[in-house]
């Protein structure tokens, strides 16, 4: 009763490409890797680009108080 074989994964492929068609299947696929794709541009384009984001400076001073370097957003 363990995962399905081989076979089992066929039949059902079978199963799902008469039942939606494989150009409906082939439409799905590429509109799956274009929202992909869109979707790490996205993220690319959110971390300012290709240039890696740049590390704060964080320095521990006597007791619990922490000292960073504060950055000003900019809105670009």
């Amino acid at each position: 009763m363990g995962s399905f074989s081989i076979w089992h994964w066929l039949v059902v492929l079978v199963i799902v490409a008469l039942i939606f068609g494989t150009k409906k299947l082939r439409n799905i696929g590429s509109d799956l890797g274009g929202a992909v794709k869109g979707f790490k541009e996205g993220m690319k384009d959110a971390n300012g680009g290709d240039k890696p984001a740049e590390p704060i400076a964080q320095q521990r001073v006597s007791g619990e108080t922490i000292d960073v370097q504060a950055k000003e957003k900019s809105n670009s």
